[in-house]
């Protein structure tokens, strides 16, 4: 019998807490860990007691054809990431890591080069996250250590999308 590696098994509850997403576009979940225990998850949804996109069958970003990474003023949902920050005390996140899986829900594929959008990238270094892990599929994954977005802070260059 082969065991899944941490990572991977981290990243598997991130995908499947991802699962509870209500967005129309891609779905995303998030989960925090420090010293091998989880600290919080969090999944793409609207603001507790509004309508969710699904609910409400329309997603504003996609009628307007806003690419992605942009215009994240525009989206009814709390990233998923912006979630599991919420929901985690602060010094249990400093020294964590952060595993965060998206896929679309058009066909169920995983988003290509996942990465925290640049608000969701300042409430990580905020919290004290010192590291990120995406799944690029279901072998493939990445890794940055957030100290890297503080050295080379795209928002100095008005780098859009990610």
């Amino acid at each position: 019998m082969n065991r899944t590696d941490k990572e991977n098994y981290y990243l598997d509850i991130a995908e499947t807490v991802s699962e509870r997403g209500t967005c129309l576009r891609r779905n995303f979940g998030a989960i925090i860990v420090k010293n091998d225990e989880i600290v919080s998850t969090g999944y793409s949804g609207a603001p507790r007691g509004r309508k969710n996109c699904m609910d409400t069958g329309v997603c504003v970003r996609e009628k307007l054809q806003i690419p992605r990474g942009e215009r994240y003023e525009l989206c009814r949902s709390v990233h998923a990431e912006a979630n599991a920050i919420i929901s985690a005390s602060r010094r249990d996140m400093i020294g964590s890591t952060l595993y965060l899986v998206g896929k679309d829900t058009k066909n169920g594929e995983y988003v290509e080069n996942t990465a925290p959008c640049s608000m969701c990238k300042r409430l990580i270094i905020n919290a004290g996250i010192t590291r990120v892990v995406t799944r690029n599929s279901k072998s493939s994954l990445s890794s940055i250590y957030v100290d890297e977005w503080i050295q080379n802070d795209e928002s100095m260059s008005g780098k859009f999308g990610y």
